[in-house]
């Protein structure tokens, strides 16, 4: 099977899962999030968003496509575009840290490793533009797939705890830590690409 990750952007925002490319949880404040709910305009606030940050900071984004269908994805930004950061009770991200927001990976696709090597890419990416850390907020309760991720599955990537909560600790991932993973990216990404032998699953995102 052919396999390919490639940027986020607006040409291939409609290849997301319908609630993904409409959802603005991250994107916006809460009071801001839930009034473009209503009003029905949080599609065009999403594609505002990420526009916005293409054009500012670059690369927020990985799509991951397998025989060119789209099985899953992660978004990640600089937490000062990331409004909804600052409501969490463990908030806020480390200054010198990029955002891990969210990612998916469609079930069938889960438990081959696809978690992983989507983190390493976005830490290879992020070791490149000259970043210390990745940070997420994850949920401690996490029972299906929704915008914050399970605390499981990112310390299986990982992650480490930096500020504990009951159910919203903030994780942090030493982007220095990562740089024995060179060869293990390439080599993931190589497999990716290529055929993916089942390794051990991963919590499901």
């Amino acid at each position: 099977m052919g396999r390919r990750l490639v940027p986020l952007t607006l040409d291939n925002l409609s290849d997301l899962p319908q609630r993904c490319r409409s959802c603005v949880f991250w994107e916006l404040d809460p009071v801001s999030g839930e009034a473009a709910v209503r009003a029905g305009t949080s599609q065009v606030e999403k594609e505002s968003w990420i526009s916005g940050v293409l054009l500012d900071w670059g690369s927020c984004g990985r799509v991951v496509y397998v025989d060119d269908q789209a099985v899953g994805f992660v978004l990640y930004a600089p937490p000062a575009y990331v409004p909804r950061s600052l409501a969490f009770p463990t908030s806020p991200v480390a200054a010198d840290a990029v955002q891990l927001m969210t990612a998916w990976v469609m079930p069938g696709y889960q438990g081959q490793g696809l978690g992983r090597v989507i983190v390493q890419t976005v830490a290879k990416d992020l070791l490149r533009r000259g970043f210390r850390a990745i940070e997420a907020f994850g949920d401690a309760r996490w029972k299906e797939p929704a915008c914050v991720l399970p605390v499981d599955h990112l310390l299986a990537v990982g992650f480490k705890t930096v500020r504990p909560h009951p159910r919203h600790p903030r994780l942090r991932l030493e982007l220095r830590t990562t740089l024995s993973w060179k060869e293990d990216v390439e080599l993931a990404l190589d497999r990716l690409l290529g055929a993916v032998q089942k390794e051990p699953a991963l919590r499901p995102l």
